[in-house]
């Protein structure tokens, strides 16, 4: 049965406020346009989790929705900060403040597993000698059964929704990904709710040639919606490329509160949809296209 949705749809059916919110991708296919969408139909007192929260979320910070950040860097990567949310860390409104739950990236990681396999906390050893401990009381410590070594813990992490961006999927949400990869997966199995988002959409007898793409099944989504372009200024291999300028120019329009507060109501509240939102943009989908570079194919016979 298809799961093709508009990003509209998906988001107002799979996203609440309140909500725990992932939209995860490791530099690679994040998805911008449910982020933007998320602004548009303006949900509040979200729980926003992701391992490296970079521009989308310091959009979604500036623009509200947010209450609360679990992650484990952040940043704009390879230019500065994120100043949306270092200003909401640094001089919180009182009537809105942002709180913070910091992880190491494999705590972050480890969280997203234990999730995904329903166990209530996962163990590991990368705390030892940092003062994570000392800031977040959910770093916690458990005696091992069969060495009585002291591991460090982190709790599962159970999302409302996650939405993972991917080249294509067919109309029941076989998604499949290929390129840089993150912690889709596990913070997929780990959702009460998935909501996919894909380049192109082909039929399931793409999918069943190439098995071994397919990083998140259908069976555990809930909506598909069928956005090119969806990951920009990110990128999705194959189809186009990371847009680096727009990461130097969000530098400048992230610094001042008045310049991003234009920037969100000319290319987010002001826009319909991501096609409005390229419309507005000439010229960028010709720059960053991806040139072809097809591999060759696999033998999956007996």
């Amino acid at each position: 049965m298809s799961k093709v949705v508009s990003m509209r749809e998906a988001i107002a059916a799979h996203v609440h406020d309140g909500d725990t919110v992932v939209i995860e991708g490791f530099t690679h296919l994040i998805c911008f346009a449910a982020g933007h969408e998320i602004i548009r139909q303006r949900r509040r007192n979200l729980t926003l989790c992701r391992l490296t929260p970079d521009l989308i979320y310091d959009q979604m910070i500036a623009a509200g929705c947010a209450s609360k950040l679990v992650f484990s860097w952040a940043g704009n990567p390879g230019v500065g900060s994120l100043h949306a949310f270092r200003r909401a860390v640094e001089s919180p409104d009182p009537s809105a403040p942002l709180e913070i739950e910091e992880y190491s990236h494999f705590g972050m990681v480890a969280r997203f597993n234990a999730g995904a396999a329903r166990l209530p906390f996962w163990p590991l050893r990368d705390y030892m000698g940092t003062d994570l401990p000392a800031v977040n009381d959910r770093v916690r410590t458990v005696e091992c059964p069969y060495t009585g070594e002291r591991l460090a813990t982190v709790p599962a992490l159970n999302p409302d929704v996650t939405i993972v961006h991917a080249q294509r999927s067919d109309a029941e949400g076989n998604t499949q990904m290929w390129g840089l990869l993150g912690v889709q997966k596990e913070a997929a199995f780990a959702s009460r709710r998935v909501v996919v988002v894909v380049e192109e959409l082909v039929d399931t007898a793409v999918v069943r040639a190439d098995p071994n793409r397919t990083v998140v099944p259908g069976v555990i989504v809930d909506a598909v919606v069928v956005e090119p372009w969806g990951a920009h200024p990110s990128y999705a291999q194959g189809h186009y490329d990371r847009d680096n300028d727009f990461y130097v120019a969000w530098e400048g329009i992230s610094r001042d509160p008045v310049h991003l507060a234009a920037y969100l109501d000319e290319f987010v509240i002001g826009v319909t949809d991501r096609q409005a939102y390229l419309a507005k943009q000439p010229g960028l989908t010709e720059r960053l296209a991806a040139r072809p570079m097809i591999c060759s194919g696999v033998n999956y016979g007996f």
